[in-house]
């Protein structure tokens, strides 16, 4: 049993955290540009408008504020354990040195889930904008390609494509693909800033009456549902080991990133409901739609082009995330060595990288995630209670270890934050944790039929990563 439980030791992760296994070529503006890139897609561009049309109204400014304080308790945890523990894996990592072996597994066995599902689910929704735009130029997709095959089509085409082509961009390395990937975020902000300042003039106040139609409810239903709209900061922690200065920089990516996002999602909200009537706005578009509702239809063909490529910078920074735990795993031998085979030449674990990238396209392509939505869900919030768990064993056991950033107030910050998170989960579908309980018990039996026996714990083992040819 007690093996079941043995822990890597912190001066064991921070040699690590100081290998040259990765290029050092992140700063806070690119971790920034990455949160924010993965926050900002289909919260923005989706949610707002569905959850003001069936939950809350024009107080669905309310329900992202909610959203963003659950989530800014575990950003904060999240900012002081990557700081201190600059190592790629995120909530991996920090189980295995506080917790054990067992845990971390898991742990790193749920993130997977999450990144690869939230990647495949939306390259599914990238579709629908991507086919409005062409259908725009008077270009026909045929619906079979469009849809899965539970639907009546053959494949989702477009989805299994962009993955496939962001795969290829991230297995050229961070160093070339960050390049692209901050472009992509700088156009998604850019169509954002774009909706307010139009949006703004056509504001209507008679349309934020009533206020709250669907009360405290709706409000605290519409926080439960776009608390999905701000998942993607985590991801950062993840990317520590190609940080310039780990210690100042991931804190400032994490906590800046999750703030420009609420700012901007409450500046849509307003600016959406005061245009048309939250009525309206039960549409997958919401914010091209309240453009043409008001005649500024050729800003809101320049949004749709936005969306395009903005939701492209979402895909890119979950499978970005699920290849650095991956490589992490491996490392550590809980998985096969080849997972943790950097490229000589680019810099980049392509094994990982491909595999991440062909498993999200063929979910995206053929698998219905309707009735998985929740999973990235349960996984998420399992990971950032860990993380709270995590911050309190460390200040515990490790009082004297540099630290980037402080938690306020520990332990009641995290216990609050784990309680939050805790409290949401109970409240998701039955389905959701038996399809959770599922993914939890492959984990296990990998574990126990593989990782258990490869499990390496000595420094010299860990840090001869091989770099493949």
């Amino acid at each position: 049993m007690a093996s079941l439980f043995k822990k890597k030791s912190v001066t064991q992760l921070l040699k690590e955290s100081k290998s040259e296994t990765f290029s050092k070529t992140l700063g806070a503006f690119d971790l920034t540009i990455l949160g924010i890139g993965a926050i900002i897609g289909t919260g923005v561009l989706v949610l707002t408008g569905l959850v003001a049309a069936r939950d809350a109204g024009p107080a669905v400014i309310f329900s992202f504020i909610i959203a963003a304080v659950v989530c800014g308790f575990a950003a904060l945890c999240y900012a002081e354990i990557a700081s201190t523990l600059p190592v790629s894996g995120s909530v991996y990592t920090y189980s295995y040195v506080t917790i054990g072996e067992f845990v971390a597994h898991l742990m790193g066995w749920t993130l997977l889930s999450v990144y690869i599902l939230t990647a495949s689910a939306v390259a599914s929704g990238w579709t629908g904008y991507f086919y409005n735009l062409v259908s725009g130029f008077g270009l026909e997709i045929p619906k079979a390609l469009l849809t899965i095959p539970s639907q009546g089509g053959i494949v989702n085409l477009p989805a299994v494509i962009i993955t496939l082509v962001l795969t290829w961009l991230l297995s050229r390395g961070m160093k070339e693909s960050k390049r692209v990937n901050n472009a992509m975020v700088l156009v998604k902000i850019g169509i954002v800033v774009l909706f307010i300042a139009v949006g703004a003039f056509y504001v209507k106040p008679e349309n934020w009456v009533p206020f709250a139609p669907y009360g405290l409810s709706g409000i605290l239903a519409g926080g439960a549902t776009v608390f999905f709209a701000f998942l993607g900061f985590d991801a950062l922690a993840t990317s520590a080991e190609e940080v310039k200065n780990p210690q100042r920089d991931l804190p400032i990516g994490i906590i800046a990133s999750l703030a420009v996002c609420t700012i901007i999602y409450i500046a849509v909200c307003l600016v959406m409901t005061g245009m048309v009537s939250y009525k309206e706005l039960n549409v997958p578009e919401a914010m091209a739609y309240a453009l043409e509702a008001v005649g500024q239809n050729k800003v809101a063909g320049v949004i749709a082009v936005g969306a395009v490529i903005g939701i492209m910078a979402v895909i890119f920074a979950y499978i970005y995330a699920a290849t650095r735990v991956f490589f992490a795993m491996s490392r550590d031998g809980l998985l096969p060595e080849f997972f943790a085979k950097i490229s000589k030449k680019t810099g980049a674990p392509t094994f990982s990288t491909w595999l991440t990238g062909i498993g999200s396209a063929f979910i995206a392509g053929f698998v219905d995630l309707k009735e998985l939505s929740n999973l990235a869900n349960i996984g998420a919030l399992l990971t950032f209670s860990m993380v709270g768990v995590s911050v309190i064993i460390l200040r515990k056991t490790h009082p004297n270890l540099q630290r980037g950033f402080k938690v306020p107030l520990v332990p009641v910050l995290p216990i609050i934050s784990i309680a939050c998170c805790l409290f949401l989960m109970i409240n998701l579908p039955l389905t959701t944790w038996m399809y959770f309980s599922v993914w939890l018990a492959i984990g296990v039996c990998v574990y126990f039929a593989y990782s258990k026996k490869k499990a390496v714990i000595s420094d010299d083992k860990r840090l001869e990563i091989k770099k493949a040819e």
